[in-house]
């Protein structure tokens, strides 16, 4: 079986690292694999395609923050695809995260539908079925197709016009009769629940497939020590991993709560860990550190595995790597409710409480961090079978076999 896979990036960020271990599954398996991306440096892997110009995907973005349209442009990359895809004849396109102004989504997927050609459509984030945004957070507008957004600068980056409704009628247009050769993967039963309420997808053959987690490097060490770390002995430490750290009140990923939090646990012998990028505009608390961003596997499992506790502040996840990953290291987690995390985690280990539930927060922390009677190859264990890539694996060659 050929298969094609088609992402923004490759091998990095989440969506990257997925599609390189199925890739390199496939590889194993003896299927012939291809990946396209379109973001990022050149990789030298084989059968891996870097189809966009730097230059071409910024150029794309400017022209779509002046006329408002987020997925069109980039006739000439979309044009390399259709004509990569024609040369090759893959027996299935797996469509992961398709966003990064690198390829005209609408385009794409029209041709594919007319060609008649099997496709798999991963969804990470939300933007198939907005049209628009990659997180809708609180606001139902794509379920009555967008204008007027609330958030039109901070989500589309559109500096003059609100195309929203113009864009979520080409994307449901583009998705219009394509339902013989597509399936749709949502990540997590929360997700496959909006998934459904989708005038755009609402009427597509839909699953739930989660995320694998390479159990390889995210596994329990009991050696694992973060001890450096801490300015005092004996200190419990709270780790927070995410791709971007600010202190800003709006902020998606839910900083300023860590800081909250830090501020209120401040004389006891907590020390917190930030690893992401950061952009902090304000004096931070003392016992928070910040690591930076961790390109390196191997390192991050030994933080989460250091950890006594991860916390997750996010307003909207699809899945959450974050919370997989910890688990699989065998660190609780604890977090506001967000969609995916609470429906994905393994109860037992982990407490999700309502948005902005502070009080909730500063209560689970207390009875993790002080929790004696946590087992953490247990935790680690139960959560690689629930995370396995292999589990993924499988689960996309199902799909796969679909179609023959």
């Amino acid at each position: 079986m050929k298969i094609m896979q088609l992402n923004c990036v490759y091998p990095k960020g989440s969506t990257g690292k997925l599609t390189e271990i199925l890739h390199k599954a496939y590889l194993d398996k003896g299927e012939d694999s291809i990946v396209l991306y379109g973001r990022g440096t050149t990789v030298n892997a084989p059968s891996v395609y870097k189809v966009c110009s730097e230059i071409g995907a910024k150029f794309n973005h400017a022209r779509a923050c002046l006329n408002g349209i987020m997925y069109g442009g980039a006739g000439i990359t979309t044009r390399r695809i259709i004509s990569i895809i024609k040369k090759e004849k893959p027996d299935v396109v797996h469509l992961q995260c398709i966003n990064g102004y690198w390829v005209n989504i609408y385009k794409l997927i029209t041709w594919l539908k007319k060609s008649g050609i099997s496709t798999v459509l991963t969804l990470h984030a939300e933007f198939m079925y907005t049209a628009n945004c990659g997180s809708a957070v609180d606001c139902n507008g794509w379920l009555t197709g967008c204008g007027n957004c609330p958030r039109l600068k901070s989500e589309t980056q559109s500096l003059f016009f609100d195309r929203t409704n113009y864009s979520f009628k080409k994307m449901q247009k583009a998705f219009l009769g394509f339902n013989k050769n597509l399936v749709v993967a949502a990540v997590s039963p929360w997700l496959l629940g909006r998934v459904k309420q989708s005038p755009i997808l609402g009427d597509k053959n839909a699953l739930c497939v989660y995320n694998g987690v390479n159990t390889s490097i995210f596994k329990y060490s009991a050696k694992a020590s973060i001890a450096e770390l801490s300015q005092n002995k004996g200190e419990k430490i709270i780790l927070h991993v995410t791709a971007s750290f600010t202190d800003k009140e709006d902020d998606l990923k839910g900083g300023i709560w860590l800081i909250r939090l830090a501020e209120a646990m401040k004389d006891m012998p907590v020390r917190f860990i930030v690893a992401g990028r950061y952009n902090i505009e304000n004096k931070l608390p003392s016992n928070i550190t910040l690591l930076g961003d961790i390109e390196d596997q191997n390192l991050l499992s030994q933080y989460y595995s250091g950890a006594d506790l991860t916390v997750l502040f996010s307003k909207s996840e699809t899945f959450s790597m974050v919370v997989a990953e910890s688990l699989c290291c065998g660190t609780p987690v604890i977090g506001f409710k967000a969609g995916g995390p609470e429906q994905i985690t393994i109860k037992e280990y982990s407490d999700f409480y309502a948005q902005n539930d502070f009080q909730g927060i500063m209560e689970g922390a207390k009875k993790w961090l002080w929790n004696t009677n946590v087992e953490r190859e247990e935790i680690a264990r139960k959560a690689a079978s629930v995370y396995s890539t292999e589990k993924m694996i499988e689960n996309y060659m199902e799909i796969y076999r679909r179609f023959e």
